[in-house]
């Protein structure tokens, strides 16, 4: 049961129809399924799904990194090539379907699927290219991490006040887990719609949490499978990158102010 507000219905943007050339260079054809979830816009094409990627030079690195990537005991995203070698073609990208279902009552799986994910990116260098986004989310990344300031009224003024610093080594992980990890009956664990940032890896266990508190049906002790000497302050800037994340103008979905109000109440006695 999801609570309202929850990630799948923040756009309700019309799903885009592919073009035609850009089916022809992935060697697609066929019907066109709209693909329910996440931002909207994703669309199966006989066991491909096509998106628009929203930046060129990310989608391409993303592209070759996931064409390289394995990790074991999980399925990740297979990208597909055009005939020409490209990763993106006219603001699409294209990667192999996996089939699966989010199950909002495994938040442990999650997180436990999560980490063989991560581990697959230990040694991945940074990209310069997390410097140049601009979108909201990278925005509400660096408010969390008192990189950049954001006004987040009283509410935000209670949760950065109990920031301590916390001394973590930094990787690429995906922020964006909640609804982005696929259970199989017989197949492992699929990740999907790869967010990656460069933080800590128990950070990225930490959002698994917070969004499991404000937008499905979890209780605080969901925030007690995040067991690591930093819990509260990774919790602490899990719940400021949300937060901003709906504050802005961008932001299409139901706000959950009372829900917020309630999960800094139960961060107050961790």
């Amino acid at each position: 049961m999801r609570r309202a507000g929850t990630r799948v219905s923040r756009d309700t943007r019309p799903v885009p129809t592919v073009p035609d050339r850009v089916l022809d260079a992935f060697g697609l054809s066929g019907a066109q399924v709209s693909l329910a979830g996440g931002m909207g816009g994703s669309v199966l094409v006989r066991g491909a799904v096509l998106k628009p990627d929203g930046d060129d030079v990310e989608a391409t690195w993303l592209g070759n990194l996931q064409h390289r990537l394995h990790a074991d005991g999980v399925r990740t995203p297979r990208p597909l090539q055009a005939a020409d070698g490209r990763w993106v073609v006219d603001g699409w990208t294209a990667a192999a379907y996996l089939p699966g279902t989010e199950q909002p009552d495994r938040w442990g799986d999650v997180i436990a699927a999560s980490r063989p994910f991560h581990h697959a990116l230990a040694h991945e260098p940074r990209p310069a290219l997390l410097d140049a986004r601009t979108h909201r989310w990278a925005h509400a990344d660096r408010v969390a991490w008192s990189e950049t300031d954001q006004d987040l009224g009283v509410l935000g003024q209670k949760l950065t006040s109990r920031y301590a610093d916390v001394h973590l080594p930094s990787q690429l992980v995906h922020c964006d887990l909640s609804g982005n990890m696929l259970f199989h009956d017989v197949e492992p664990p699929a990740v999907i719609d790869l967010s990656l940032y460069w933080r800590p890896v128990p950070y990225a266990e930490a959002i698994v949490a917070v969004d499991a508190y404000l937008w499905y049906d979890a209780g605080p002790e969901v925030l007690d499978l995040i067991d690591h000497p930093d819990a509260r302050q990774l919790l602490l800037r899990a719940t400021v990158f949300r937060l901003t994340a709906e504050m802005s103008p961008e932001y299409q979905g139901e706000r959950s102010p009372t829900a917020y109000e309630r999960l800094t109440d139960a961060l107050a006695t961790r």
